[in-house]
């Protein structure tokens, strides 16, 4: 492990995506079949396949007291690294001590090895499984010979690597490292759900061999916006296909056997909180994975996604539930059918196969869709999208009836059409450190809008950490430090309401969760209003103004 720890070290430093791939390939092709499996697993941030349903089940406190133990350490250095550096592995890194008990391995500690503990530690069960999981960490840390070795033991022990790769530079470095074909070796780990299994098919020149892992999520293929109220130039061309876009949540469905997983976009296994999803699909024929929309379905008609919300995180709900808040998967896409992975066939292929896979029932249905003429003006677009809401849903989706499904990738194949809802004047009222690489800069914000317009009165509203560029959190870090509203936390602390920012959402609902009384959807920060005081941000009417545009579009009477 002390080379691996070298490595990612080196990939770490390396700003340059072509770099960091030769430099893990000439890595990768030096080690042996077990090491190789270990290590590509690893690098990926995933020390188990992603079609391996256990989990390694070791959060930041079993770390911690092992590293207590096995380095006698004390809160106040733990606290202090953990602030310096925001990263688990890196602040016990600094703590290293050299071990005062034998270690594990009798040899060096290597990737393989490793993965066996790891396997060991994913297979325990039973009540003392708590403790056995915290012994094999003390193990583990006194088996590291340096601090650089420790740092990567738990970031892999936590599955956080963070050295500036994604799972598609490791495939890549698989490529090259055995000179394979990059799509065949992207195309093999979607359907395989085990880099480490695609890996030693590259070595061993068996790609094509490699089936489709039922189990395992693959990546969501995602659409581009496009603005509502143009000329559509980019429809120009023929062979696009239209359909609603639902307003609810992504979801992967696969069926293998009796047996039914549900997928969310963060690639949960949701299944359990639907149910009636679950039967419907138990009760199709074959073996398939889809891909999907999860919405709260009453006679056929969409409901807002605030009915929706009931649902979220909670399982095994009641018959009760479940009639209060029916739900349904609306299929649009098939993945795979049977052992034939779908993915490089184009859309239309795709689909008809689809309507052979599904039997509408209802839980179960598949998305229509009609072709979009070539001579479509912005009047029938417009009108399309009236339609598409009149029916309950978001807006419009438009698909190139050619495109092969490109996991994790936003492109030109797949359009997106919404109407947006106004942004609000928010006022920045609390701050939090960031994570990782902004573990030294302050880019979480806690916003608030105002009362109403004659008070001075702030009510939060949400929370945001995406939107601005590095140099401008930067910035206002520096400010935020200056200007503080009493003691600072470890974490996080209130800052002088001065602060405007314009935030944009995607749906805005009641909620208790804030003081507002109101909660955002998928909040992001639009842009810095240095132009605005505090006294020019929204207030709560302008808030149950949007609320009230929002329940007028899908139609509900207050």
């Amino acid at each position: 492990m002390i080379e691996f720890a070298r490595v990612c070290d080196a990939v770490a430093a390396t700003p340059a995506k072509n770099a960091k791939v030769e430099r893990l390939a000439s890595y990768l092709a030096t080690l042996d079949a077990d090491d190789l499996i270990a290590t590509s697993r690893f690098l990926t941030g995933a020390p188990l396949a992603a079609s391996d349903e256990r989990r390694l089940a070791i959060g930041g406190r079993t770390i911690l007291a092992a590293a207590r133990k096995v380095w006698h350490l004390g809160d106040a250095d733990l606290g202090l690294a953990y602030r310096t550096t925001g990263d688990l592995g890196e602040a016990l890194g600094t703590l290293f001590r050299e071990p005062d008990a034998p270690a594990l391995f009798a040899e060096t500690l290597t990737p393989a090895s490793f993965l066996r503990v790891l396997d060991d530690i994913a297979s325990a069960g039973g009540a003392n499984a708590g403790r056995r999981r915290e012994y094999v960490c003390e193990r583990i840390l006194r088996a590291c010979a340096t601090g650089r070795e420790a740092v990567y033991a738990i970031k892999i022990l936590t599955g956080d690597l963070r050295i500036g790769l994604r799972e598609g530079l490791v495939l890549d470095a698989i490529a090259a490292a055995f000179g394979r074909d990059p799509n065949a070796v992207r195309r093999a780990a979607m359907a395989a759900g085990d880099v480490g299994a695609v890996a030693s098919a590259a070595r061993d020149d068996t790609l094509a061999a490699l089936e489709v892992r039922y189990g395992a999520p693959i990546g969501f293929m995602l659409a581009s916006p496009i603005a509502f109220g143009t000329t559509y130039r980019e429809l120009d061309a023929e062979g696009w296909i239209v359909e609603d876009k639902f307003d609810g949540i992504r979801a992967q469905a696969h069926k293998h056997g009796d047996r039914v997983k549900l997928f969310s976009r963060t690639f949960r296994e949701i299944g359990r909180s639907y149910p009636e999803i679950v039967a419907a699909l138990a009760r199709q024929d074959g073996n398939f994975i889809l891909d999907g929309e999860i919405l709260a379905l009453r006679d056929g008609r969409a409901l807002p996604f605030r009915y929706l919300q009931a649902r979220l995180q909670r399982n095994d709900p009641s018959p009760e539930m479940q009639a209060a808040v029916p739900v349904a998967f609306v299929a649009f896409d098939a993945l795979a059918a049977g052992a034939r992975f779908l993915i490089d066939e184009p859309l239309g292929e795709r689909r008809s196969l689809l309507a052979t896979i599904v039997r509408s029932e209802t839980a179960l249905h598949v998305a229509a869709w009609r072709a979009l003429e070539n001579s479509s003006t912005p009047e029938t677009i417009a009108g399309l999208f009236d339609a598409s809401r009149a029916r309950g849903n978001e807006g419009l989706v438009f698909k190139r009836s050619d495109a092969p499904y490109v996991p994790g990738r936003r492109g030109k194949w797949w359009l997106k059409l919404k109407r947006e809802l106004s942004t609000l004047d928010c006022v920045v009222v609390r701050v939090e450190w960031g994570h990782g690489k902004r573990a030294s800069v302050l880019s979480d914000y806690t916003f608030a809008v105002r009362r109403d317009a004659a008070g001075e009165e702030l009510l939060p509203i949400g929370k945001a950490y995406s939107g601005l560029t590095d140099a401008e959190i930067a910035r206002m870090t520096e400010w935020f430090l200056a200007h503080p509203a009493g003691p600072q936390g470890r974490r996080a602390f209130a800052v002088e309401p001065q602060m405007v920012v314009e935030i944009a959402f995607d749906i805005i609902q009641k909620s208790t969760l804030h003081a507002s009384g109101y909660a955002l959807r998928f909040p992001r920060i639009a842009r810095l209003r240095p132009d605005k005081r505090a006294a020019d941000a929204s207030t709560l009417a302008d808030v149950e103004g949007i609320y009230e545009e929002v329940l007028a579009r899908e139609g509900v009477a207050r």
